[in-house]
């Protein structure tokens, strides 16, 4: 599979991609409906668990910038192979645990290569093909990001019934296995060579110190106290990991994260959407597979529970398809701000959760917020490409999609605790049990309707922008943007 001038096969370099983007994002996706059998089978909480989620997300928002850069600087090829052989020893790695830490220290890992594999890959594809090649390049492997990101919740619970909850990470372990012979034979290595060769270590690192006290403190805060020593102690060394942060990042000669773009208030503007329209529907995803599950509430199986979540995930797909046409029609901000008043009432029924709720009560709430979600984050991803110089649109959609996991990791975090610290706080004063977790249920969906409502007062206070006339491949970017933000202008 590589031509006979000694370049990678674009079909090769197709293949390899798309198939190791959607596994990764089915893979993403799934964990939340497996987390009670995971919890039964370890004996580990499901609230100690919810770091199986944040981990991921954590170590993924600090390593999805540095691993592209490594690919341009070490060999795109190369640093790609490396993220698909990390990613299968962080699958054999869960498969095999038999505590609750030892999967979240595997899920840790898992975020460092799924980054890799996502940011590499991209750049794989630009690198392989040039004008409408590239255009519908991309948009298939955004395709198949947004099809994994769909069918994971799906394959996972149906894969708990067959081969108990680690069955799901032996399959991709095989899928990305064979990834690896096509990689290797048909994938030409290529770099970038005038790019300078140093790499933002430091600033990698601080990205993980600044989150992950604001997520223990989160996570622990209930029980702490909220103005106890140790919550009050994470959230001042964030606030000063965020500062050395800043300086750090001033004086790298190849930042992860220019600081002259946050001039830029459109790309911030639509970062913010991006990073709470991912934090609205991963902490959605998570809150409401637990309470599925729950014997006290649904009892559902995890199959179950993963076709009730069917209509969050296919809604947002469906509406995408639709959503670039309309945002050229009304303008970016009116579209975003239409999609953020619809999850916002979506999230608000949620938050009148009742025990006494068939799962038919939750249907509209889900499509509601699913269409919400969906016309947010397609036109806010090709906002962050359109409204900056074509020489940082790369720059622009790293940003993005660091912004996708941190809103992914904190919101997992906050909902989990408000979730969880409800429920308990109800059952010591003696409510039943199903009460008391219908009541962190409505809590948790409370704190997401806040963050939605956030959105809408950003969109009252930006600029107006219009998108150009979408063609397929801004379709398709849009489709792609529930799990991945992609370069708007892939073909410049």
């Amino acid at each position: 599979m590589r031509t006979a001038d000694g370049r990678g096969g674009a079909t090769a370099v197709l293949i390899a991609t798309c198939v190791s983007a959607l596994v990764v994002n089915a893979n993403t996706s799934a964990v939340s409906i497996l987390l009670p059998a995971i919890s039964r089978d370890v004996g580990s909480s499901v609230a100690q668990l919810q770091w199986a989620v944040t981990a991921y997300s954590l170590v993924g928002a600090a390593v999805i910038v540095t691993s592209g850069t490594m690919g341009d600087i070490f060999g795109r090829r190369r640093i790609f192979l490396y993220g698909l052989l990390l990613f299968i020893v962080s699958c054999v790695w869960i498969g095999l645990s038999d505590s609750g830490w030892a999967v979240i220290a595997g899920r840790a890992v898992q975020g460092a290569s799924g980054a890799t594999i996502l940011a590499c890959g991209m750049s794989l594809i630009s690198v392989a093909t040039t004008g409408d090649a590239q255009v519908r390049a991309v948009s298939l492997w955004g395709g198949a990001s947004a099809v994994g990101a769909s069918v994971g919740p799906l394959l996972g619970g149906a894969l708990v019934d067959i081969a108990g909850w680690q069955g799901l990470f032996w399959v991709d372990a095989v899928i990305a296995a064979a990834c690896v012979p096509v990689t290797l034979r048909g994938v030409a290595e290529s770099s970038d060579p005038t790019r300078p060769r140093d790499i933002d270590v430091l600033g990698t690192v601080l990205i993980a110190v600044v989150l992950v006290p604001v997520i223990l403190a989160l996570t622990e805060g209930s029980s702490w106290g909220w103005l106890s020593l140790a919550t009050l102690g994470c959230f001042a060394l964030s606030a000063g990991a965020l500062v050395a942060f800043v300086a750090v990042e001033k004086r790298s000669a190849a930042p992860l994260l220019d600081l002259a773009m946050l001039r830029n208030g459109r790309l911030v503007g639509a970062t913010l959407v991006i990073l709470i329209g991912a934090a609205a529907i991963n902490g959605l995803m998570y809150i409401l597979s637990i309470y599925l599950q729950d014997p006290a509430t649904l009892h559902m199986s995890p199959l179950t529970a993963a076709v009730a979540t069917l209509p969050a995930m296919l809604g947002m797909l469906v509406i995408s398809l639709f959503v670039s046409a309309i945002a050229a029609r009304l303008g970016t901000r009116q579209t975003i701000g239409l999609g953020f008043v619809i999850s916002t009432v979506g999230f608000g029924v949620l938050a009148g959760t009742r025990l006494d709720w068939e799962y038919a009560m939750f249907v509209l709430p889900l499509v509601a917020i699913a269409v919400g979600m969906g016309l947010t984050n397609g036109p806010a991803s090709a906002m962050a490409t359109t409204v900056v110089p074509a020489t940082q649109v790369g720059a622009a959609s790293g940003v993005s999609n660091m912004a996708r996991y941190v809103g992914s990791a904190v919101a997992v975090a906050a909902c989990a605790a408000v979730y969880s610290g409800v429920a308990a706080n109800a059952t010591a004063a003696w409510a039943a049990a199903g009460d008391a977790v219908a009541k962190g249920m409505a809590r948790a969906s409370l704190l997401l309707t806040i963050m939605s409502a956030v959105g809408i007062l950003l969109c009252l206070l930006a600029r107006r922008h219009r998108v150009a006339h979408p063609d397929s491949s801004h379709v398709a970017q849009a489709a792609a943007a529930v799990a991945h933000t992609v370069p708007a202008r892939a073909a410049d």
